[in-house]
Order: C-alpha cells, then structure tokens, then sequence
C-alpha cells in the first residue's frame, strides 16, 4: 500500500521531485503538511518553492508527527 511518504536520499530534504499544490514535478519540494489517517501511517504532503511562499505554506523540519 502507498503511504505517500517518500524517503530524503542522502538526508536532503529538498530532493523530492512532485508538489501536491501545482501537482507536478518539482526540484525544490519540501515536506508541508502530513494528513492523519483513521486507519494506516499519515500521508505526506510537499510544496514547491513557489507555491510554498505564494500560499505561505511553512516547512516541517521532521517527518514524525
């Protein structure tokens, strides 16, 4: 089953390569947002650059919720 969280190659943050807002590819995604679910792990939620500072949408320095 997808989780929706993708694993930071080398520890970087900002490798993941698909923003949830302009649902598409993107270079400088960063974990968002994580949405609790009644059953399963929480799904990972990331944000581009520009729609990060457009919505003022904050990063979250840990993946744990």
């Amino acid at each position: 089953m997808e989780t929706g969280i993708q694993p930071a190659a080398g520890g970087h943050a900002d490798t993941h390569s698909y923003c949830h807002w302009h649902k598409g590819p993107s270079g400088s995604a960063r974990l968002v947002d994580l949405v609790e679910r009644q059953s399963g792990p929480p799904v990972a939620l990331y944000a581009c650059a520009p729609c990060r500072e457009q919505r003022r949408l904050p990063v979250r320095l840990e993946a744990t919720a």
